[in-house]
Order: structure tokens, then C-alpha cells, then sequence
């Protein structure tokens, strides 16, 4: 069993966004980052961006609307940030409070900003595979795991674990891109699919992002598969501090000795979400010169 270190391929691309931020003559990029209220999560992930951000030299603006915000208000908001030339993009961080339409405020992001890649335009983009779009972060940091652990998913089974639009959906599009030079063979699983360990059995790839602590036991898994877990749980924990812990969606230590390669929670998917969005915020800086 191989562990696939999420935190070293993540600081390796950090490494190389530093570089290529450092070569853009002019303005550098920027990122807004709009987070609503005070979920703990949230502050954690926003502090973290901008962390990361200033280690590459990206500008970073932290823009903290009140949290009883209106759904025009927070929309008046992000019209302004797609007028904004000095801003590259737009991160709205989620989840936002209630009764916040939060799937209209994605698809209020320019599509040529949505850093994020939840934009209606950027999926579209996605399935037709056109390179100039932005695909979701978590997603695209899969990718980049498997590719820099040496995991060919050409003609190999892929199952999918989770339909989201955040996670599912947009991976199973990226594993069978032909253009890219995936091609995987994918399945999607979720709520209803009929007797699941008989299909993540077949799976050479793994992937779990379903939201569930330790779902995917050793009996669901293949010997010699590789297996990504997206999943970030809390469980109670007595000997933290915090009264908790972290796990996956799924059953390490009980899976791993079953495995060729796995990623562990944390450390492992994380890092490369924010190292991604890094990345699309680059990518957004330099077409919109080149536009």
C-alpha cells in the first residue's frame, strides 16, 4: 500500500504557481473571496485561501457582508466584482446562510472569474471539454493526485461514490475526457443505486464522496484498487481537545492494507482544493490579458 501525500503534491504545485505568479509582468493576480456569517468551517477555509494565496503572491480581498444580507444585496455585490478589471476571481464561499439562494449566486459569478468552476457555462465547458473553462477544484486536484502518483486511468473502471455538483459529476467528466488522455471507463453511484459493494468491487479507482464517516469498509473495496476519499467527517473524539476528529468516507485503516494507493483524511484531497483554486485564479489572470 502506497499513501498518496496530498500536502507534498499540493505544496509542489504551490511551488509552481509561486514561480509562474512571479513571471507576470504587471498586476498580479487576484481573488475575492465573499464569505457570509460565521461558520467555523468557513473562517478555517477562507484564512487558509488566503494564506496560500499570499505565498504565491496572489492579492487576496476578504470581503465579509453581514450576514443578513439580502439575496439582491449579496447579487449587487457580485455584480460589482465581475465590473471590477482588478479582479481576477470570485470565490463565494459556501455554505451560505439561509434563505440565500446559493446556487443562484454561483451562476451570478462571470463565468470568466468563477474560480470555483460551479458556473452553468464552466460544466457546459466541462462535458465539451474546453480547456478554456474552470473546472470545480476538488475535481480537478483529484486529477492531479492520480497523475502525479503515476495512476493511468486509461481503460481502467472508475466508480464514483457521490453525485454532487461540487464533487461527483464534475470528476466522472474529467475521467473520461478523451482530449486530456483520461479515458476511464466511469461509473456514478449514490443514494439509490441497488446493491453497491457489487460495484465498487469492480472498481480499479475509487472514488468516495458521499459525506458519510467510514462508508466504504474493506468488503466494498478490490484488492490492489486505488482509492480517493473526498470525504471530511467529524466524529466524536473524548482525547482531542476539540471533542473531535477527522475521518474520511472511508474505513482506513480496515481498507488500506487492501489497497496498491490511498489518500488519508486529512492530508490527502485538502490541500489540493485550495492548491487548485490557486491554480484556476492564475488561469484567470493570464486569459483575461490575453483577452
Amino acid at each position: 500500500m502506497e499513501l498518496i501525500k496530498g500536502n507534498d503534491i499540493a505544496a509542489t504545485i504551490i511551488a509552481e504557481l509561486k514561480a509562474e505568479v512571479a513571471a507576470i509582468s504587471g498586476r498580479k493576480p487576484c481573488l475575492a473571496l465573499v464569505r457570509v456569517g460565521d461558520d467555523p468551517a468557513s473562517v478555517s477555509y477562507v484564512k487558509k485561501k488566503e494564506k496560500t494565496a499570499a505565498e504565491i503572491g496572489v492579492e487576496s480581498r476578504v470581503i465579509l457582508p453581514p450576514v443578513d444580507i439580502s439575496q439582491a444585496e449579496l447579487e449587487k455585490l457580485i455584480d460589482d466584482l465581475n465590473a471590477d478589471e482588478t479582479v481576477d476571481g470570485i470565490l463565494v464561499q459556501s455554505p451560505l446562510p439561509k434563505p440565500l439562494d446559493e446556487l443562484a449566486i454561483f451562476r451570478r459569478v462571470s463565468p470568466a472569474k468563477d474560480v470555483d468552476g460551479f458556473h452553468t457555462l464552466n460544466l457546459g465547458k466541462l462535458a465539451q471539454e474546453d480547456a478554456t473553462g474552470f473546472a470545480s477544484c476538488t475535481p480537478a486536484g483529484i486529477m492531479e493526485l492520480l497523475g502525479r502518483s503515476d495512476v493511468d486511468l486509461k481503460g481502467k473502471h472508475v466508480v464514483v461514490l457521490g453525485r454532487s455538483l461540487i464533487v461527483g459529476k464534475p470528476i466522472a467528466l474529467l475521467a473520461l475526457q478523451k482530449k486530456a488522455g483520461a479515458n476511464g471507463t466511469v461509473t456514478i453511484c449514490h443514494s439509490a443505486t441497488k446493491d453497491l459493494p457489487s460495484i465498487t468491487r469492480l472498481a480499479d479507482v475509487l472514488i468516495a464522496a458521499i459525506g458519510r464517516a467510514h462508508f466504504v469498509t474493506a468488503d466494498m473495496v478490490k484488492e490492489g484498487a486505488v482509492v480517493i476519499d473526498v470525504g471530511i467527517n467529524r466524529i466524536p473524539d473524548a482525547s482531542r481537545k476539540s471533542g473531535y476528529r477527522l475521518v474520511g468516507d472511508v474505513d482506513f485503516d480496515n481498507v488500506a492494507p487492501k489497497t496498491a494507493q490511498i489518500t488519508p483524511v486529512p492530508g490527502g484531497v485538502g490541500p489540493m482544493t485550495v492548491a487548485m483554486l490557486m491554480k484556476n485564479t492564475v488561469k484567470a489572470r493570464q486569459q483575461g490579458t490575453a483577452a
